[in-house]
């Protein structure tokens, strides 16, 4: 399996060393430009306990934990969300199915709770299972011990760096509050992103308001320091050490630095300036995985359906791309890589899915047990809002008339009538692809290209 062997040895100073790269070496670069002294460590919390961070602090754990005197990480999330008696049965199997995680919760005193639980003798929290190395996300795949705080202020009031893991719809409200804990602080913190959604705003233009900007406004913390970490990554696949990549985007002072710092033998990351455009178009390719999802489902996995689904989205977020990015063709690449695995194994594609299926309805919301947020249904409205403006018009191609962008994209428009009006039931996406009036994907493609389509106000840049 490519990326699932990563050499390790022990250097003659104790220090850990990865295919070559010495991590305390890595670790004391990173800390000697952050100006901290020997006995203060460098502080880590990641703010939110999805599949995606908590990975991502256990990936830190494992790679710098070791060095307990330089380096400490620790991850936020609420309290009180109770385990379900379903899951916790599940825990157990896959607890007794793992060795190594057995004869580690019995050192440790925790088995017991497991079995207990099992039998519905007691009630499992999230939280509590987490200091174990248990997600509720993605209680398949054990993670490593983790030190669980969940009082907020204790979590982030000294923390050098802040990983935002909470879903797009929850960041600003939590970085709100955060904020009242940094009053008396005199050094700002980095703020590294990992999420993946956005709002819209049509005041005093529209414009996408994304993650990063969210933080920032919330905060004060200064841009440069507010940093964006995304990829076409499946979280359990990168901590089962798959090889994957990721980069890093904002501003040169921290993302060279922090990629060098973040970098594993199985998980490269690269580094990038152009924050809020890749920011976005980590959002937009969730929005079209719900559609295919819904699209697999209503045809038994039709590989030519999804074929022709695969055509029209893909056109539709390079339409939308040439209204949201200067150079676009830089995009291409990345952006079809994310969408790619989104499509293949994501959540927002298993939620569209479900919903064709019948095993889960609308009603339920966007916040599915043992999934997490599905963060392509907030993103169908956000991107729908942004461009069915009339003052984004543009000229159609046929009736030769202002329309809003959004009449260009069918796809979008039908997932809005399913997702967020409920006007039309998930069949109705069949009906957008089978609709012989349709243009041909390639005509849509050839209308952004052909027009100076850019529109930097959209991103709320000057």
């Amino acid at each position: 399996m490519v990326g699932s062997i990563e050499a390790k040895s022990l250097l003659s100073n104790g220090s850990v060393q990865h295919n070559g790269l010495n991590l305390e070496e890595k670790l004391d670069d990173f800390r000697r430009l952050l100006g901290k002294s020997d006995k203060d460590p460098l502080r880590i919390v990641s703010v939110g306990a999805g599949a995606w961070g908590s990975v991502f602090a256990a990936l830190l754990q494992e790679s710098y934990g070791s060095f307990r005197d330089k380096f400490q990480i620790r991850i936020w999330r609420r309290a009180g969300r109770a385990v379900d008696r379903a899951t916790a049965e599940h825990l157990f199997e896959v607890i007794n199915s793992r060795e190594d995680i057995l004869r580690r919760l019995i050192r440790r005193c925790a088995y017991l709770k497991y079995v207990e639980a099992r039998l519905g003798d007691r009630t499992l929290y999230a939280d509590e299972i987490l200091k174990d190395g248990f997600c509720l996300n993605m209680v398949d795949t054990p993670l490593c011990p983790l030190k669980v705080v969940t009082n907020l202020q204790e979590a982030v009031w000294d923390a050098d760096i802040v990983v935002n893991g909470l879903p797009s719809t929850e960041t600003r409200e939590v970085f709100e509050e955060i904020s009242k804990y940094w009053k008396e602080r005199v050094t700002d913190p980095i703020i590294i992103s990992l999420s993946k959604g956005i709002e819209t705003a049509l005041a005093p233009v529209p414009h996408i308001i994304t993650p990063t900007k969210m933080i920032h406004q919330a905060t004060g913390v200064p841009i440069e320091n507010v940093l964006y970490l995304g990829g076409p990554n499946i979280a359990a696949e990168i901590y089962n050490k798959e090889y994957a990549n990721a980069r890093i985007c904002g501003a040169e002072k921290w993302r060279k630095p922090l990629a060098k710092f973040l970098r594993q033998p199985h998980f490269i990351v690269w580094d990038n300036s152009d924050l809020v455009t890749h920011e976005v178009m980590g959002g937009l390719k969730n929005v079209y995985a719900i559609g295919a999802g819904m699209v697999a489902a209503l045809t038994n996995e039709s590989a030519t359906s999804k074929s022709v689904y695969f055509a029209h989205c893909t056109s539709e977020m390079i339409f939308i791309t040439h209204l949201l990015a200067e150079e676009p063709e830089k995009l291409a690449g990345p952006l079809l890589a994310d969408t790619y695995v989104t499509l293949l194994k994501g959540r927002n594609a298993w939620y569209g899915q479900m919903l064709a299926k019948g095993e889960i309805n609308r009603d339920m919301g966007d916040s599915i047990s043992g999934k997490g947020m599905i963060q392509g249904v907030s993103a169908v409205g956000a991107f729908y809002q942004l461009l069915s403006q009339s003052s984004l018009s543009i000229l159609h191609s046929e009736e030769k008339k202002p329309v809003a962008p959004v009449e260009s994209c069918p796809i979008l428009k039908t997932l809005y009538k399913i997702l967020i009006t409920r006007e039309q039931s998930t069949q109705a996406i069949l009906q957008a692809l089978r609709d012989e009036t349709l243009n041909d994907p390639r005509d849509r493609i050839e209308i952004a290209q052909s027009h100076a389509f850019y529109r930097p106000s959209l991103l709320d840049q000057p």
